[in-house]
């Protein structure tokens, strides 16, 4: 729906007479990005992918509007070009699409860019080795193992969100954040609120982040006292050191969970109902169990993983994409979920290839945001696909693939139940 586009500033270079100055700026569209059936791709994105791939939106909650990248090269330009700042979003009244930022703008790692953000990074980085994924994983298999025998227990029908989904990304976080198992339901209630876009929730997000932050903090104090190897022992010493602040490690740890905990748990739950709303893809995996890493990532490419967009930039300088002049201060969102589906890089986007080649997916995002869990998801991806196969060879949707519930509101898409029988 077009809107009244923001008064026109006048050009920093202005041409001679009589001259155009490139194509006319498009006008403000605005996206209420709706809940979407299932896994659809949102029809928004599809039009502009085609007709319109740099165009300016205003979406539901705040102020202004926003330029929107949705072409594959422009996304990967736009989140790698350093004149494009994440740290000159903080404190910015812009338009958005939560009531609420879900991390901290004066110290989270999104709302910093090269160098503090490089070091921020290499903090992390030292829970994230590969030695330490490796170590997480038999941990990670014996716990999806767990809960599938408790499934079996149960009996068909099951809902498996409620068996796997949900618990099992909890679990192998719960263990690599240092989090005591008794504490860690009070966690995970908080990550739904923060995860929430519903103009209803403005104050229940407030309540979730405010809740979030003071459990991180008690815990990294906790830490200084009792040291681990865990994620919480890794920034309670940086910020003893003074390498990091107080809030950065806080902030840190709320991305880790974030990203470590809601988010798997709807991606890994939209990656099973692909996989059973595509049975032959499912007997492949079955007979051909070593295609699973290159599976995982076809699924991460075809998921749409999140409604609508995350965290803009703000160009710091005047910078061209793909014709379109981006003006100094100008805000800019990437749509990654678009990205993935254009098919000027993916041929027939749209089908699920698990012989896909070719350019990778950006469903971690790209550049020096690039998701710092991202091992940790695929790791846990892989897990819980492969435990599922071997427990239950002959699995198969309860119900009909329309009438699974998804949820809404949210900003990752993902199931709210999965009815499966075997």
């Amino acid at each position: 729906m077009p809107l009244d586009p923001a008064p026109a500033r006048p050009s920093l270079d202005p041409a001679p007479m009589g001259r155009a100055v490139g194509p006319p700026v498009p006008p403000v569209r605005f996206w209420p990005v709706d809940d979407l059936p299932a896994l659809d791709p949102d029809p928004f994105l599809d039009e502009l992918l085609r007709d319109e791939p740099v165009t300016r939106i205003a979406l539901p909650h705040g102020q202004g509007w926003a330029w929107l990248v949705t072409r594959y090269e422009d996304v990967r330009f736009v989140t790698s070009d350093p004149r494009f700042s994440r740290a000159q979003v903080a404190g910015r009244e812009v338009t958005t699409m939560r009531p609420v930022p879900v991390a901290s703008q004066t110290a989270g790692v999104q709302y910093v860019d090269p160098p503090r953000h490089t070091l921020l990074r290499r903090v992390v980085a030292r829970a994230f080795t590969g030695g330490s994924m490796r170590r997480l994983r038999p941990l990670a298999e014996h716990r999806a193992a767990e809960l599938l025998d408790g499934m079996a227990r149960a009996g068909a029908p099951a809902d498996l969100v409620e068996h796997l989904h949900g618990p099992f990304p909890i679990a192998v976080l719960r263990d690599f954040l240092g989090v005591a198992e008794k504490d860690w339901h009070h966690w995970a209630t908080t990550g739904e609120a923060l995860l929430s876009s519903g103009a209803a929730s403005k104050e229940r997000a407030r309540e979730a982040a405010g809740a979030t932050r003071a459990r991180i903090a008690e815990l990294l104090r906790s830490r200084r006292d009792d040291p681990r190897e865990d994620l919480a022992g890794v920034l309670a010493q940086a910020a003893a050191t003074g390498e990091i602040t107080e809030d950065e490690a806080i902030s840190l740890a709320i991305a880790v969970q974030v990203s470590g905990g809601h988010a798997v748990r709807n991606n890994s739950g939209s990656m099973m109902y692909a996989l059973l709303t595509h049975p032959e893809h499912l007997d492949r995996l079955r007979r051909e169990p070593d295609l699973l890493p290159r599976a995982v990532e076809e699924l991460f490419r075809y998921v749409p993983h999140r409604n609508g967009v995350g965290i803009p930039r703000v160009a710091t300088e005047d910078v061209e994409v793909r014709g379109r002049l981006i003006r100094a201060g100008d805000v800019v969102y990437n749509a990654y979920v678009a990205a993935n589906r254009d098919p000027g890089t993916f041929p027939d986007p749209d089908a699920l290839d698990f012989d896909r080649e070719g350019a990778p997916h950006v469903a971690f995002g790209h550049g020096p945001h690039h998701c710092l869990a991202a091992a940790m998801a695929r790791m846990e991806a892989e897990v819980m696909i492969a435990s599922v196969l071997s427990r239950f060879p002959g699995i198969r949707l309860a119900v009909l693939p329309e009438e699974v519930e998804f949820q809404r509101q949210g900003l990752i898409r993902g199931p709210k139940t999965l009815p499966v029988t075997w």
